[in-house]
C-alpha cells in the first residue's frame, strides 16, 4: 500500500470516530431530555461538565487498492494475443509436419475462437470487464477463419462465407450487450462493412451492395441508440460512405443512380439515428461529438456533389441545398422535442448550411455578372433579420462567415475593377457598396456585441466611396477635389453627431488625397493643373485641420443619436 493510501486510510478512520462521537453525544442528550424534566438550576462558576466518554471506534480495515485499469487492459490484451499467436504457431507446426490439413486448420481455428468466447462467458461473473477480452479475441479468430476458408482454401462458397460473417457480427453485438462493452459492436461494424472487399459475391451487383450496406446501417443505428453510444453509428456511417464509394468507383461507376440512392439513404438513416439518439437518450451533442460528426457531413457533401456534377449538373446545386434544408429540419425537430438549447448541434448544422450556401448557392449557381449584386443583397437581409429577431446570436457564426466572405470577394472585385464591364450598372457598384458599409457602421454602433466591427466597416466604406469617385470622374483635379469634399463632409458629420471615430477616420481620406497629388497628379501634368491640384489639396487639408481640432477635443466616441 502506498504512502498516499495510508494517509487516506488514517483520515477516513479519524472521520469515522468523529462521526460516532457526535452520534453518541446526540443520543445521550436526547435520552436525558426525554426522561428528566427541565429544571432551572444554577451551576457553580467553577463547575464544569465532564464530556461523555466516547465508545471505542471499530477498527477500520482499508480495502486493497485495485490495479490500474490501463495496466490490466495491457495485460489482458497481451495474454489474449499470446493465446492467438500460440494457436498460430501450433498450426504452423502441424502444417510443417503434414498432419494439419486445411480442413483441420479451419476446424481447429473455429473451435479455438468459440473456446475463447466460452471461457470469457464463464469468467464473466467474476470480472466482466477483464473477461470480455477473451471473447474479443475469439471474434477475431472467427473472422480470420471465415475469410481464410473462403479466400485461401476455398472450402466454403461466397454465400456461406457471407452468412458466417453476418452470424459473427450479430454474435458480436450480443456479446457487446452482454458485457456492456462497445468494443464488440465496433468489431461488428468493421467486419460487416469490410466483408464486401473480401467476398466478391457482395460486389457483383450494385443493388445488392446498396441493400447489404443499408441493412447494416439501420441495424447499427438501432443498436447504437439501444446501448447508448454514438460511436457505433458514427463508425458505421464513415465506413458505409467510404466503403461503398470505393467499391462502386472500382466496379460499377456507370450505375450512378444506385449510388445516388445509396447516399441519400445513408444521409436519412444516420440523420434519424442522431436525432433519435439525442431525443431518446436526452443527450444533446456536445462540442466533441459535433466535431466528430462534421467530417462525415463534409464527406457526404463532397461525394454527393461530385456524383451530381457529373450526371445532373443542372440539379446539383438545388439537390445540395435541399440536403441542407433536410438537415436543418432535423435539427429543429430535435430542438422542439428536447426543449433545450442545442448549441453544438446548431454550429454543426450551420457549418454544413454555410458550405452549401457558399459553394452550391453562390459559386455554382450565381453567374459572374450578377455576383456583386447578390453580395449586395445579403447584408440587407442579415440586418433585417437582426432587426426583427433582436438577437445577434440567433445566426451561427459559420453562416455569418460565409456571408462575410461573399461580400468581401465582391467588394475587392469592385475596388480592383475586375471584369466589371459585364456587370449590369457596374458604375453604381462602388457607390452602393460604400452606402451599405456606412449603413452597417450606423447599425453596429447600436449593438454592443457588434461594436468591434464599427471601424472596419467605416474605413471600408471610405475606400469604396473614394473608389467610386475615381471610377466616375476622369480628371485628376476633379477626383482630388471630390476626395477633399468627402473628407470635409466626414468631419462635418462627426461634429454634428459628436462621433469621434468618424472624425478620426477622415485622416485616411486626407492621407490618400495627399499621396495621390504628390505621387501621381504632379507627374507629367501641365503647370496650371499642378497649381490647381496643390491649391485644392492645401485648402482641403487646412480646412480639415481646423475642423479636426474640434473633433479631437471631444471627450470620447459616441454613437449616433
Amino acid at each position: 500500500m502506498s504512502e498516499t493510501d495510508d494517509r487516506l486510510t488514517r483520515i477516513e478512520s479519524r472521520l469515522t470516530r468523529l462521526e460516532q462521537l457526535i452520534q453518541t453525544i446526540a443520543a445521550r442528550s436526547g435520552t436525558a431530555a426525554a426522561s428528566t424534566p427541565i429544571k432551572q438550576t444554577q451551576i457553580p462558576p467553577t463547575a464544569t461538565a465532564a464530556p461523555p466518554r466516547p465508545e471505542p471506534a471499530p477498527k477500520i480495515t482499508a480495502a486493497p487498492a485495485h490495479d490500474n485499469i490501463s495496466i490490466t487492459n495491457i495485460l489482458g490484451w497481451t495474454g489474449a494475443t499470446a493465446l492467438v499467436l500460440a494457436a498460430a504457431y501450433l498450426i504452423r507446426l502441424a502444417i510443417d509436419s503434414g498432419w494439419l490439413t486445411p480442413e483441420r486448420q479451419i476446424a481447429l481455428a473455429v473451435l479455438g475462437g468459440f473456446a475463447l468466447i466460452g471461457i470469457g462467458l464463464t469468467l464473466r461473473k467474476s470480472d466482466s470487464h477483464y473477461a470480455s477480452l477473451l471473447p474479443a479475441g475469439g471474434l477475431v479468430v472467427l473472422f480470420m477463419s471465415t475469410y481464410g476458408a473462403h479466400l485461401f482454401y476455398h472450402l466454403i462458397d461466397a454465400h456461406t462465407a457471407t452468412g458466417a460473417v453476418i452470424f459473427i457480427c450479430l454474435g458480436a453485438l450480443w456479446l457487446g450487450r452482454l458485457f456492456e462493452s462497445e468494443l464488440y459492436a465496433l468489431f461488428a461494424v468493421v467486419g460487416s462493412y469490410s466483408a464486401p472487399f473480401l467476398l466478391p459475391n457482395l460486389t457483383s451487383s450494385v443493388t445488392d451492395l446498396v441493400i447489404y450496406y443499408s441493412a447494416w446501417s439501420v441495424l447499427f443505428s438501432i443498436y447504437s441508440i439501444w446501448v447508448g453510444t454514438r460511436r457505433v453509428y458514427l463508425l458505421a456511417s464513415y465506413m458505409a460512405l467510404l466503403g461503398f464509394n470505393a467499391i462502386w468507383t472500382l466496379t460499377s461507376a456507370t450505375s450512378w443512380i444506385e449510388a445516388l440512392v445509396f447516399q441519400a439513404a445513408q444521409f436519412i438513416i444516420f440523420l434519424l439515428a442522431a436525432i433519435t439518439f439525442s431525443i431518446k437518450r436526452n443527450s444533446p451533442m456536445d462540442q466533441n461529438t459535433a466535431i466528430a460528426h462534421l467530417p462525415l457531413l463534409l464527406i457526404f457533401y463532397a461525394l454527393q456533389y461530385s456524383l451530381l456534377q457529373h450526371n445532373l449538373p443542372d440539379l446539383a446545386p438545388w439537390i445540395a441545398m435541399a440536403s441542407a434544408v433536410v438537415l436543418l429540419a432535423g435539427y429543429l425537430v430535435a430542438k422542439h422535442a428536447m426543449h433545450v438549447s442545442l448549441e453544438s448541434g446548431s454550429i454543426l448544422v450551420g457549418t454544413y448550411a454555410a458550405l452549401t450556401l457558399f459553394h452550391a448557392g453562390y459559386l455554382e449557381s450565381v453567374p459572374a455578372e450578377w455576383a456583386p449584386w447578390v453580395a449586395l443583397s445579403l447584408l440587407p437581409v442579415l440586418i433585417a433579420y437582426f432587426a426583427i429577431k433582436g438577437k445577434y446570436t440567433d445566426i451561427v457564426w459559420p453562416i455569418k462567415l460565409a456571408i462575410g466572405v461573399i461580400f468581401t470577394i465582391n467588394y475587392l472585385r469592385v475596388l480592383l475593377d475586375s471584369d466589371l464591364h459585364v456587370v449590369p450598372a457596374h458604375d453604381l457598384l462602388a457607390l452602393i457598396f460604400a452606402l451599405q458599409l456606412y449603413a452597417g457602421y450606423y447599425f453596429v454602433r447600436r449593438i454592443p456585441a457588434l461594436i468591434a466591427f464599427d471601424s472596419p466597416l467605416l474605413y471600408a466604406g471610405h475606400i469604396a466611396l473614394m473608389s467610386a469617385a475615381y471610377q466616375v470622374f476622369d480628371g485628376r483635379l476633379t477626383v482630388s477635389f471630390t476626395w477633399g469634399v468627402i473628407g470635409l463632409s466626414c468631419l462635418a458629420i462627426a461634429l454634428g453627431k459628436q462621433d469621434k471615430i468618424l472624425g478620426k477616420s477622415s485622416l485616411l481620406i486626407f492621407a490618400v488625397s495627399a499621396a495621390k497629388v504628390l505621387l501621381f497628379d504632379l507627374s507629367d501634368a501641365a503647370p496650371l493643373i499642378r497649381i490647381a491640384c496643390l491649391f485644392v489639396l492645401g485648402v482641403t487639408l487646412y480646412a480639415g485641420g481646423w475642423m479636426y481640432r474640434k473633433v479631437d477635443a471631444m471627450e470620447s466616441p459616441a454613437p449616433f443619436n
